[in-house]
């Protein structure tokens, strides 16, 4: 059985139930079902077969997920492109993951075009031929779905692979995690790219019966419209976008009664924000996960969410988390350590990249490289991420990738990236650089260099220049004085 045959029960069950609110649009279940039916001879003819990649460039879309559900029949996979990432960054996505197919939105043709090497872009329009006869099932649970690109600790893009199996046990787990039923009505605007945006609420609410309300992209005057006009039950939200949303004159004025719970995560949440959040009388709870969960890892339940503020909840109901020491042995509660996940919503692995797989999956547990520990209620705390990734806005930055770019400037001899404390963002990015004997580089200069290099969000808020930076005895950079002293004299030079 694959994943498109949950629209088509519902399209069964109930074909005038809306599962889609776009842009002013309805589409029902029985519509859906047929879109991708049409989308799955529409890709069978352009030869894509099981184990191939279908790629999708562009904001939040209906097609998305038409897409995702046409491949799942397939045995394909799909690979939702990060729009906001720079032409080099993409072009090596695409030279990774080799799509049999790409489908490019409109607004970001010209993108696709600057793109070296990219296969040519098919339009939308291609998928609503009035085509029959869509070749028969050729996935199943085991048929690898979804291939979403993740920065890499090295600075070299991750794809990882999700399954078909790994979508449904994590649909179960969200239906736990937020009693999701066919009556709810969920908001997405976090990109779908994510598999925050795409597999916290969004595809559990199709496998649920329930209607999705999409926006192409984020705006807070829009998601609390959308909230309001639409009767929205359930939404997830990170930090920066609840902030955005929480300075709108009209916050403390807006009717969200409909909303049984928000959910947020991405970040480390301090149970302060978490209480703040909630002061409209909406539950916000915690999810927690890696895109390598599906992401759903560990979560807090509506009934905890001031209770247990600043926790990222317990192990989701089919999935185990366990806290280790560097041997591997599993700690008591209150003991700090490496956050480990196994479950049927875990990853496969990263797509071809045996010897990274081989490290993160070892013996059935991904090993997350998250620090936390459990509290005697079971309860998961996480106190620091990944050791050098920033967490800003929501969006994962490793520090390798924008120093790999920062290198290549003739100017720059060596370079430190780290994140500092942010009120709105989380974290922002710092570079910290030294330049080369002789030459001269100013901070508007090396953002210009950035430009078009890297994605703008991934682009230091600050340069800040050093004579040297501090090394270790065997000649490794310091990157935790380096970041001790940008939190230290924030504002000043470090």
């Amino acid at each position: 059985m694959d994943l498109s045959q949950w629209i088509e029960r519902h399209a069964c069950f109930a074909p005038d139930s809306i599962a889609v609110r776009f842009e002013g649009r309805e589409i029902a279940y029985g519509e859906l079902a047929r879109s991708i039916h049409r989308a799955t001879a529409v890709l069978a003819g352009r030869g894509v077969k099981p184990g191939d990649v279908v790629a999708y460039l562009g904001l939040n879309h209906p097609v998305v997920l038409v897409l995702l559900f046409a491949c799942a029949r397939l045995g394909a996979m799909l690979a939702p492109l990060n729009w906001r990432l720079a032409q080099r960054e993409l072009g090596q996505v695409l030279a990774d993951c080799t799509p049999r197919v790409l489908f490019v939105e409109p607004a970001c043709a010209e993108l696709a075009r600057s793109i070296r090497g990219a296969i040519e872009a098919t339009e939308f329009s291609s998928l609503e031929r009035d085509l029959h006869g869509a070749p028969p099932s050729a996935g199943g649970e085991g048929s690898p779905l979804l291939l979403c690109y993740t920065s890499g600790s090295t600075g070299a893009p991750k794809g990882v692979v999700l399954t078909q199996r790994a979508l449904l046990w994590n649909a179960i787990n969200s239906m736990h995690m937020h009693d999701l039923t066919s009556s709810d009505r969920v908001l997405t605007t976090l990109p779908m790219f994510h598999v925050g945006g795409l597999n916290i609420q969004t595809t559990p609410a199709l496998h649920a019966g329930a209607s999705v309300t999409l926006h192409a992209r984020f705006n807070p005057a829009a998601a609390l419209e959308a909230i309001e006009r639409e009767r929205i039950t359930l939404t997830v939200l990170v930090p920066a976008q609840l902030e955005a949303m929480m300075e709108l004159p009209r916050w403390r004025q807006a009717d969200l009664s409909s909303l049984r719970m928000i959910t947020t995560g991405s970040t480390i949440i301090p149970g302060a924000f978490v209480r703040r959040a909630s002061g409209h009388g909406v539950p916000v709870v915690q999810v927690y996960g890696a895109t390598e969960t599906s992401p759903i890892a560990a979560y807090v339940r509506a009934a905890d969410a001031l209770r247990k503020a600043g926790s990222a909840g317990v192990p989701a109901l089919h999935c185990e988390v366990k806290v280790v020491d560097d041997a591997g042995t599993e700690l008591a509660p209150g003991q700090d350590g490496e956050i480990q996940v196994r479950g049927p919503n875990v990853a496969s692995g990263y797509w071809n990249a045996p010897a990274e797989t081989a490290h993160a999956f070892a013996a059935g547990w991904f090993r997350s490289g998250d620090i936390g520990h459990f509290d005697e209620e079971g309860h998961l705390y996480v106190i620091a991420r990944q050791k050098d990734m920033i967490i800003s806005g929501g969006e994962n930055i490793y520090p390798a990738e924008v120093e790999n770019v920062l290198l290549e400037c003739p100017a720059i001899e060596e370079a430190c990236v780290v994140g500092r404390p942010d009120e709105r963002w989380g974290e922002a990015v710092v570079a910290v650089v030294a330049l080369k004997p002789g030459h001269h580089l100013t901070e508007a200069e090396a953002l210009a260099f950035l430009e078009g290099n890297i994605a703008h969000y991934k682009r230091p808020r600050e340069i800040r220049f050093i004579e040297r930076l501090p090394r270790s005895a065997l000649g490794k950079v310091q990157r935790d004085e380096v970041r001790k002293a940008v939190v230290a004299s924030a504002g000043g030079s470090a």
